[in-house]
């Protein structure tokens, strides 16, 4: 999963090659949120809602799809479930913000991401052995 996740990462990151900074990150953030709020739009389900099934309040979900607030892993496979949505796909949306998060403001994106991408393998089995 992790590879493929890297793959697509690298996909966006050719993509936003040429746009403006500002733009890179509002729209990299957007995917995730604009994704959840398009599917729980299209099953006519209230913020309220959502933030009750999840079990936080409605102003903490409102800032998670605003994109204010980073939402946890097991909120996104819940989200996913509740939305009968792609659950790997969210996760990669999810996934790639968290990486996008850390990485924006670095200049040698593309060698670590690249060296990440190499090395995949052997990191998974260092975490294996710990």
């Amino acid at each position: 999963m992790l590879k493929s996740f890297l793959s697509n990462i690298i996909c966006i990151q050719i993509l936003f090659i040429y746009l403006p900074n500002i733009v890179k990150t509002k729209l990299l953030n957007m995917l995730f949120v604009e994704k959840i709020k398009q599917l729980r739009e299209n099953h006519q389900l209230p913020q309220r809602q959502l933030a009750s099934i999840l079990e936080i309040d409605t102003a903490t979900y409102c800032k998670i799809e605003r994109g204010d607030r980073k939402a946890k892993r097991e909120q996104v496979i819940t989200i996913a479930n509740v939305l009968q949505a792609n659950e790997k796909e969210l996760l990669t949306l999810w996934l790639a913000d968290q990486v996008y998060s850390v990485l924006k403001y670095e200049q040698n994106v593309n060698e670590v991401l690249n060296v990440v991408q190499e090395n995949i393998e052997e990191y998974g089995k260092k975490q294996d052995v710990k």
